[in-house]
């Protein structure tokens, strides 16, 4: 009976009522592109701010990972599945009910809502018992479901619910039409001539006739003819009519609160590897990475951009999939290179996936071990803003401010294209002693820069380059790779582009 959430694993670690703020580096790591696609198909249950809720603790990531492994699982995810589909069901009925003016339609929409419900809890408590999930949340999830269907509250409602359900489906009726007048009477095991009629018809049948009967429609308002002659039922039938007032008072508060938490936290689970198994068509490779529980460097190797993979799967292609390691002391990694080469991608990917990692999720990865980070701060370039008349730079310099305010030695970092709007030199300074004061906190840095000096800037700096095809420099590979940056292939390419080339020149200054 311990059992109070899928996503947490104490109360203390749920967050408060109020909604959390989506994070500000979402935009700059395209993770609201990535949210949105994954909560796109599940829009009633409202799932972005759990996404806005990265953990701290490597065990509460642990609890999630055990979750997601369950459901990886064909008999527990067809179970969980099963029940989603079977609440959704339920608020479908409570739907139509709110919908309805009549009170014994109210009432009948109350009772099937509650028997699927009933049917539901049932349905999951026998399934997930069977499939025998291995994870804290679902092995106490089964505990809590037996402790729920085994109650005395449970037995009286579900034996209540399938006496009334009897009740109204042996009930029969006639329906007398004269003009306008319409009458309801009992009905008395008055002869059924549909057989005799369609017998004497049968031998003039000289071809399939088109059928023209028409199917009652299921749900939706009653007309008023329909609630008079069902009003005319109930005063036929009093007793099955009173009970089932009753029974609508008396279950007005039926769901199981944690039950109906557990319906919508678990399409947390459900949508993410739902967009899983779509990337994964497309070429993308998912991976639950190790969290270690103190620093002994971090890697990821096959790793990709989670938006930019869900773009190019549209029209058939695949993202290039990166490495990165840091050992050591090895606490930033420098990514320079030609531009249009990935660069941004990369840091993109790199952020993503630390924080898909604190949310307890698989990662755009091959194989990965992660640092587990108190924060993520991202300095991205952005445009300029004509109401704001304090300039780029006084801009760029008040939010790098409060990067380097807030980071800690747990904190991660990610920076691309820095104080571009200033010369290189001054960018060079400025990146300089913000990267010196990141360092003496110990944050986890990745930066992006045109600015190669800063790739050996001291021993724990590692250098990446985006990569260009050793025949044409101008074409880029999109691979970031490991060694020393010296921007010859950017400046190769960029002579090429604009004609510059000792080759080109002499041809156009000969005599």
């Amino acid at each position: 009976m311990s059992f109070h959430s899928i996503l947490y694993r104490t109360p203390s670690e749920r967050p408060p009522a109020s909604p959390p703020r989506r994070p500000e580096h979402f935009v700059d790591l395209a993770l609201d592109q990535v949210v949105a696609s994954v909560t796109a198909a599940k829009r009633e249950y409202r799932l972005e701010p759990d996404f806005y809720l990265p953990l701290c603790d490597p065990d509460a990531v642990a609890y999630r990972h055990e979750v997601v492994r369950d459901l990886r699982e064909e008999a527990v995810l067809d179970a969980v599945t099963a029940f989603g589909e079977a609440m959704h069901e339920m608020r479908e009925r409570l739907a139509e009910r709110d919908d309805s003016p009549y009170r014994h339609q109210q009432e009948r929409w109350f009772l099937s809502a509650v028997a699927g419900y009933c049917r539901a809890v049932r349905r999951l408590a026998r399934e997930l018992s069977a499939a025998e999930p291995a994870s804290r949340g679902f092995r106490d999830l089964v505990a809590y479901l037996d402790a729920v269907v085994a109650s005395d509250a449970f037995e009286r409602l579900a034996a209540w619910t399938d006496r009334l359900e009897r009740a109204l489906g042996e009930i029969r009726y006639q329906v007398r039409i004269v003009g306008s007048t319409v009458k309801v009477r009992h009905f008395h095991d008055e002869a059924d001539y549909s057989a005799k009629v369609l017998a004497t018809f049968e031998k003039f049948r000289e071809a399939p006739a088109r059928d023209y009967r028409i199917k009652l429609r299921e749900g939706g308002r009653m007309t008023h003819v329909e609630a008079q002659i069902l009003d005319g039922v109930a005063r036929l039938h009093p007793e099955v009519f009173s009970d089932l007032d009753r029974y609508c008072r008396e279950n007005a508060r039926y769901l199981d609160d944690r039950l109906a938490a557990f319906d919508r936290e678990v399409q947390f689970y459900l949508a993410y590897l739902e967009q899983v198994r779509r990337l994964q068509r497309a070429g993308a490779r998912f991976v639950l990475p190790e969290i270690a529980p103190s620093w002994e460097g971090t890697f990821a190797e096959g790793m990709v951009d989670a938006a930019l993979a869900d773009k190019l799967r549209y029209g058939g292609g695949a993202a290039v999939a990166n490495d990165f390691r840091l050992e050591g002391e090895q606490r930033l990694v420098v990514v320079t290179g030609p531009n249009q080469g990935g660069k941004t991608t990369f840091a993109r990917a790199f952020g993503q996936v630390h924080y898909l990692a604190a949310l307890g999720l698989p990662v755009p990865a091959a194989a990965a071990r992660l640092h587990l980070a108190d924060a993520l701060h991202t300095h991205f370039e952005r445009q300029e803003r004509v109401e704001d008349l304090r300039g780029k730079l006084h801009e760029e310099l008040s939010r790098m401010h409060r990067v380097v305010r807030d980071a800690t030695h747990d904190s991660i970092v990610v920076m691309n294209e820095a104080f571009s709007s200033t010369t290189a030199s001054d960018a060079l300074q400025l990146t300089r002693e913000i990267l010196a004061r990141l360092d003496r906190r110990g944050a986890l840095c990745l930066v992006v820069t045109f600015l190669d000096e800063l790739a050996t800037l001291n021993p724990r700096t590692v250098s990446m380059v985006g990569g260009v095809d050793p025949d044409d420099p101008a074409i880029r590979t999109f691979r970031i790779e490991r060694r020393p940056a010296d921007g010859r292939a950017y400046a190769v390419a960029i002579a090429r582009k604009h004609g510059l080339t000792r080759a080109a020149l002499d041809e156009r200054l000969a005599p």
